[in-house]
């Protein structure tokens, strides 16, 4: 009933405005924009974005303001003629003032438990600035870490991606979009954004059918069914067609094949970007193409307000194409009770940074960190040690924070020496130096090193791409002096993206993965260095040797050549190992987890439960990420040799076994196949349970084509 009343409603507003209005609502304006209040006053804005420029992901940017929106917004629903609200944007990808991890540390998690925290605390913390509406979650699969937007995203394996994706959007929309702390959802950048050629920004893309179908476009069917509200198309173009003027991903797909009623908005000016794809000759083409492929909102380019009008007056676009993109905005502001409750309080800013968020993102950071490496000297101890705490970013601060971070305040941070310092015992001699020939003349004197190195907040992120994923000039140089000098090295890496750690690898004595791990990241990267935290978190992405291996992942194809004993025909290099560093879902941890006796149970129809053991043989509790892979052994079309199917997070005392189940389904063996149609084929299936994707207890099973 309640839906029927608000479409009722959206016919009385439709029935009214005129088409400038209704354009008007088709159009997303930055808050810089100079004539922003007479435009609204006019009826000619249905979004503003509070950003002022079309990169805020990699500068500062002005802060948003309760009072700023409410003047704004006092505009649009007293002095407007339709007195329709305003949805007020922002990036909020990882946290406000409060500050997360990186999306791609959040992975590391395998949480959906802290993934939906964090977007919950994050939703509440823009909301009381009255931002409603935020550019996220990103979901793009990647599987090249050159591409600098990998740290907006989850990973490279779709089912992790698709979980924590439902997370998210939960997260961010919470129990009810009306409610006033909840904010409207906006998965990006629908979609194969993280195909782009080379690993560079707004690249081309080419994919298959089957490929675009079963890893690129299920996060975001997942977001979908999760109830997302908004959806951003992507800038690339997949076979010549830019995908803002793609109506079969944006109508055909989207739309009509998975009934999403939300609405649809551009990238930044990516409407008018398609004259520069050589698709649309003038902005009036570029308009005429985009809002009839799907889009139904204009972000920043201004072409729908200066060219929509015309093209239905001219009898080139149907009004009615309008009416519908004008109805999806109009349903998203109505569900975000903006009609009844436009306004916000402002004395609610109070809750930035309040410590239950701040403790929610520690246990986030924690839950983020990944132990690549231990030859046993973690956990340190936290008396009678001299330990010098060197490298680059040691001191940093705002590196923390990572990329996207429109809102963190610096002075909320403190950095990992000064956590370090206030960790450790009086009996404990801390080492420092800003120089390198410092650090390496007191680091003789020292039982411990703890070098922190990484990238820069500058080095990651939209338009940051990289043709090398060696750790930045002079930081590899500075750890081989440092083993050069046989003082045993712990080396923290703070980055928004795998690197290339072979040669870190081969010298440390212990390797801690910490991301750009937030407000509370440096206190979680204490615990787990001197032992208050146990690692748990597993790798959602992998990590090669050299980038020359790169695009390299767990999931990928088989060939008629593969690696089978005394063959030397197969696809490889030959001068490199062919196996990643780190394989997709690796991590370790102060304890060591067995897996036994694994079960295969078949059932009534095309279903499998599968079952192992996992016992904690260590001496400390811990947690350890079961994971679950498939292999379809023979298909109409190659399949991977693996993917992932399942997991589960086990929390195991010493000496503890628990049983760990998975049950397989028709839907989890199914695929899409090279003409795009979901298909179930019987068959043998391969399936192992184990710590990682190059690891685990393997087994077959045969479904029979009767399902028996």
């Amino acid at each position: 009933m309640e839906s029927v009343t608000v479409e009722a409603q959206i016919d009385a507003l439709l029935a009214q405005m005129t088409l400038a209005e209704k354009v008007g609502q088709m159009c997303q304006v930055p808050i810089s924009h100079p004539e922003l209040d007479e435009r609204i006053r006019r009826g000619e804005v249905g979004s503003v974005i509070y950003s002022g420029t079309p990169l805020p992901g990699t500068g500062p940017q002005p802060p948003a303001s309760a009072a700023r929106l409410n003047y704004l917004q006092r505009i649009a629903v007293e002095e407007s003629r339709m007195r329709i609200p305003v949805l007020f944007g922002r990036d909020v990808l990882h946290g406000y003032k409060t500050v997360a991890p990186i999306p791609l540390g959040m992975a590391t998690s395998w949480s959906p438990d802290v993934v939906r925290s964090v977007c919950r605390v994050a939703a509440r913390e823009a909301s009381a600035d009255g931002i409603r509406w935020t550019f996220a979650p990103m979901l793009d699969i990647a599987r090249d870490p050159r591409w600098g937007r990998i740290a907006e995203g989850f990973g490279e394996d779709p089912f992790l991606c698709s979980a924590l994706a439902d997370a998210a959007i939960r997260g961010f929309q919470g129990d009810e979009l009306s409610d006033p702390d909840s904010v409207l959802a906006c998965p990006k950048h629908y979609a194969a954004y993280g195909a782009a050629e080379g690993g560079r920004d707004y690249n081309a893309v080419e994919v298959t059918t089957a490929t675009l179908r079963n890893v690129y476009l299920p996060p975001f069917h997942a977001a979908i069914r999760a109830g997302a509200g908004s959806i951003m198309s992507a800038f690339p173009e997949i076979g010549g067609v830019p995908i803002t003027a793609n109506r079969a991903l944006l109508t055909d797909i989207l739309k009509e094949e998975w009934g999403f009623d939300g609405f649809v908005i551009s990238d930044w000016a990516a409407v008018d970007e398609l004259r520069y794809h050589g698709v649309a000759a003038d902005r009036a083409g570029a308009a005429l193409l985009a809002a009839q492929a799907g889009v139904d909102m204009d972000m920043a380019s201004d072409v729908y307000a200066d060219e929509l009008a015309g093209l239905v007056e001219a009898g080139r676009l149907p009004e009615a194409v309008i009416d519908a993109a004008v109805r999806r905005v109009l349903r998203a502001k109505f569900r975000l009770g903006l009609f009844d409750r436009p306004y916000t309080d402002e004395q609610r800013s109070a809750i930035h940074l309040h410590p239950d968020h701040l403790r929610i993102v520690r246990d986030a950071a924690a839950r983020s960190l990944v132990l690549l490496k231990n030859d046993g000297i973690l956990p340190l101890a936290k008396a009678g040690l001299t330990i010098g705490i060197f490298g680059p970013l040691a001191n940093a601060r705002r590196t923390l924070f990572g990329a996207w971070t429109l809102d963190g305040d610096e002075a909320s941070v403190v950095s990992i020496a000064d956590r370090i310092r206030a960790a450790v015992d009086r009996s404990v001699t801390i080492r420092t130096a800003e120089l390198v020939d410092d650090a390496l003349t007191r680091a003789r004197h020292c039982d411990v090193v703890i070098a922190v190195v990484g990238e820069g907040v500058s080095r990651s992120g939209e338009d940051h791409c990289v043709t090398t994923l060696d750790l930045p000039p002079g930081q590899q140089a500075f750890l081989d002096a440092l083993h050069a000098l046989q003082v045993p090295t712990v080396v923290v890496v703070l980055a928004g993206r795998p690197l290339a750690l072979e040669p870190v690898h081969r010298s440390a004595a212990a390797i801690l993965m910490a991301w750009h791990p937030g407000t509370e990241g440096a206190q979680a990267i204490v615990d787990v260095l001197f032992g208050d935290t146990v690692p748990s978190g597993k790798l959602p992405v992998t990590f090669p040797r050299t980038v020359g291996q790169v695009p390299l992942y767990y999931n990928h194809k088989p060939t008629g050549r593969p690696l089978p004993p005394g063959d030397r025909r197969h696809s490889r290099y030959t001068d490199h190992l062919d196996s990643p560093l780190y394989p997709f879902g690796y991590g370790l941890s102060y304890t060591h987890f067995e897996y036994s006796n694994l079960h295969i149970i078949r059932e009534d129809g095309p279903a499998v439960t599968v079952r192992a053991e996992v016992t904690n043989t260590g001496p400390r509790a811990g947690e350890e990420i079961a994971q679950l892979y498939v292999r379809d052994l023979v298909a109409s079309i190659s399949r991977p040799v693996k993917e992932l199917k399942g997991f589960a997070r086990l929390a195991l005392a010493p000496g503890e076994t628990q049983t760990v189940s998975f049950r397989l389904t028709r839907d989890d063996l199914s695929f899409y196949n090279a003409e795009g149609k979901r298909v179930f084929e019987p068959g043998e299936f391969a399936v192992w349970i184990g710590p990682d994707s190059s690891r685990g207890l393997a087994g077959t099973f045969v479904i029979d084509p009767d399902g028996a």
